[in-house]
């Protein structure tokens, strides 16, 4: 490979979560040039360690090729300036300066950005959006993650914490949430919630839980949402109408989410997203059958990722670019 073909249009990407940090040399197109991936270090551990660790992964890739900026998508509440990771639930970080620590070590520009809003511009920029100017990204994971694209732009917030679409309430008194309220969207609709379910027919004895119950040898304990997901995609019963039930409800909460914002697109990622159209074929349904005004307005085409579990670095290294001086990169997309 020509390397030096790349001039300054190479940047890093750095995706972090409550168990990996996953970083790559990405193109102005998209394309992961190169890969590394590490464990998260421990919880308890400080954030100088996690520091640590981001540098450690940065400074592997830079060694090959000419990097001219870092993005970093971090699992927390990112300021308005892209500068301060304000929350980490899954890290120390509290009010840490985080940008001006990786800056100052690296000898780069850096941009912080939440993790949710670096995969939706992953998806805007070079991935199932493209093209799009007003689309709602929605993350499937253990929770719901989201962001917000409105005019070709990021839309932030005014303290940068738009997108906490996980904890909208969707039944008023229902399952107990995390955050500490009842009810919210990602109790009914996420990784989390696929496995809840499970669990409680397991441990019910469900007749209709039989291929579950044989999977984990009769321990509710050890059912996940991807073990969820596989036997869905096998033809199991049970497993089919718990994935249906999480579509029906992602789909009640998009068509809220189409009340507030009226996107053209709604992008559906994360990884229980990756059971398609088990998942997607009923929450377009109920996504039809919620939407305000339904028969008299168009409506938003509801479609999964296309980047996978890439989508994080991909969009942070994009969003680092976007901020180099003009001079200094290609044009791209508004951000």
């Amino acid at each position: 490979m020509n390397r030096a073909r790349y001039g300054h249009a190479l940047t890093v990407g750095v995706d972090i979560g409550g168990t990996k940090v996953a970083a790559g040399v990405v193109t102005p197109s998209g394309r992961v040039l190169a890969r590394v991936r590490t464990e998260t270090p421990e919880r308890s551990k400080s954030p100088a360690v996690v520091e640590d660790t981001i540098v450690s992964v940065v400074e592997e890739l830079r060694s090959g090729y000419p990097v001219r900026a870092v993005g970093v998508g971090a699992a927390g509440f990112v300021d308005q300036h892209r500068a301060n990771v304000l929350f980490a639930p899954h890290l120390s970080w509290r009010e840490e300066p985080l940008r001006e620590a990786l800056s100052s070590r690296l000898g780069l520009p850096v941009v912080v950005e939440n993790d949710a809003n670096a995969a939706a511009w992953a998806e805007v920029s070079a991935g199932a959006a493209q093209g799009v100017d007003d689309v709602v990204v929605v993350n499937l994971g253990t929770g719901i993650g989201g962001a917000i694209v409105l005019n070709g732009r990021l839309y932030r917030g005014r303290y940068g914490l738009a997108g906490e679409f996980g904890h909208m309430t969707v039944v008023p008194g229902g399952h107990r949430c995390e955050c500490g309220n009842r009810g919210c969207w990602e109790q009914y609709a996420s990784g989390n919630a696929l496995t809840r379910e499970a669990r409680e027919l397991v441990a019910a004895e469900s007749p209709v839980a039989r291929a579950l119950h044989q999977a984990v040898a009769g321990d509710a304990r050890r059912i996940t949402g991807p073990l969820v997901s596989e036997l869905a995609r096998k033809g199991d019963r049970a497993c089919t109408e718990l994935m249906r039930e999480a579509g029906h409800w992602l789909g009640a909460g998009l068509s809220n989410l189409a009340a507030a914002f009226d996107p053209e697109l709604f992008v559906i990622g994360g990884g229980v997203s990756e059971a398609g159209d088990l998942l997607l074929g009923p929450a377009r349904e109920a996504f039809e059958r919620g939407l305000t005004g339904r028969g008299y307005r168009p409506e938003a085409r509801v479609v999964a990722a296309a980047l996978g579990n890439e989508a994080g670095l991909v969009g942070a290294a994009a969003l680092a670019r976007d901020a180099l001086p003009a001079r200094r990169r290609r044009p791209t997309r508004r951000r």
